[in-house]
């Protein structure tokens, strides 16, 4: 019977036919995806998987970021490949409003402020907020939340470990 044959069979007979890019070992939407990965910015590594335990995610889930996991998908296992993930698809540009003066009395007393020291405050709903101390001045501080990587296109190095 030919492809053609059993497609027809399928589309009568009400059946979903499977597009040659979709199955058990091919990355798409619900699939439990291990790759190994080295992120590198600007031309320096500054994350890897290398020696540890690979990452895992679920495609289509948003547990990585959007401009990622878009060229992940149709991959296979053992696949490797090089993406180029532009700022706007990855952790955004870089929000000015992101970045607070805000005055010294507000931190504890026995924390002395150092530029790049990293500085966690507490969101009015109880979520903690993660930021880095940009400058220090006589009565202010300058933090930055935003993403570390806001702003920087990513390059990532990756292998497709498992897909289940």
């Amino acid at each position: 019977m030919t492809k053609i044959m059993i497609l027809f069979i399928l589309l009568v007979m009400g059946g979903t036919p499977l597009c040659a890019e979709e199955g058990p070992d091919v990355i798409a939407e619900g699939k439990t995806v291990q790759f190994h990965y080295t992120l590198t910015v600007e031309g320096q590594v500054t994350d890897t998987s290398e020696g540890k335990e690979p990452l895992e995610y679920v495609h289509g889930s948003r547990m990585i970021i959007p401009g990622l996991e878009k060229q992940l998908e149709g991959l296979k296992v053992n696949d490797e490949k090089t993406i180029a993930v532009p700022a706007e698809e990855a952790y955004g540009p870089v929000d000015p409003r992101a970045i607070i003066d805000i005055p010294k009395d507000q931190f504890p007393a026995d924390l002395v402020p150092q530029k790049g020291l990293p500085v966690q405050i507490e969101l009015q709903n109880g979520q903690p907020l993660m930021g880095l101390v940009e400058e220090v001045k006589e009565n202010s501080v300058i933090v930055n939340f935003n993403h570390p990587l806001a702003g920087q296109d990513l390059v990532f190095k990756v292998k497709i470990v498992s897909i289940k």
